[in-house]
Formats: structure tokens, sequence, C-alpha cells
């Protein structure tokens, strides 16, 4: 079956949440075959915060899943 992209809007901040929310509405629909990924876009950052470098998580598009 081919499979097709959808983008959800969802609060800033909340992009993480929306994705578990919606992987334990599918595990408990037992429709797992029907859908691919679930994916919030972010990439890793590395930032110089008091002479030491820190690892972040920066969002490509905020509010989306």
């Amino acid at each position: 079956m081919s499979k097709k992209w959808f983008v959800v809007h969802a609060y800033s901040g909340f992009e993480k949440s929306v994705q578990r929310a919606l992987v334990e509405r599918i595990r408990r629909s037992e429709l797992q075959d029907q859908f691919g990924q679930i994916l919030v876009p972010v990439e890793e950052v590395v930032e110089m915060k008091n002479g030491a470098k820190a690892i972040s998580e920066r969002k490509f598009f905020p509010g989306y899943v």
C-alpha cells in the first residue's frame, strides 16, 4: 500500500507530545501497517555556554509534526 505525506499543525513547544499521542493512538487502533514514521523536524546544534560545548535541538518548523 502506498503512503502519503501529511503535515500536522500543533502548538509550538508541544510537537513531541503530539508525536507521542499519535504513535500511541495508532498503536491502540492497531493501524501500524497504514502509517510510516511520525517525525518532528529537528537538528542538533552545538552551542557554547560558559566556555563549554552544549548540544541542543533546534526545530526547523516550530509548531509542525
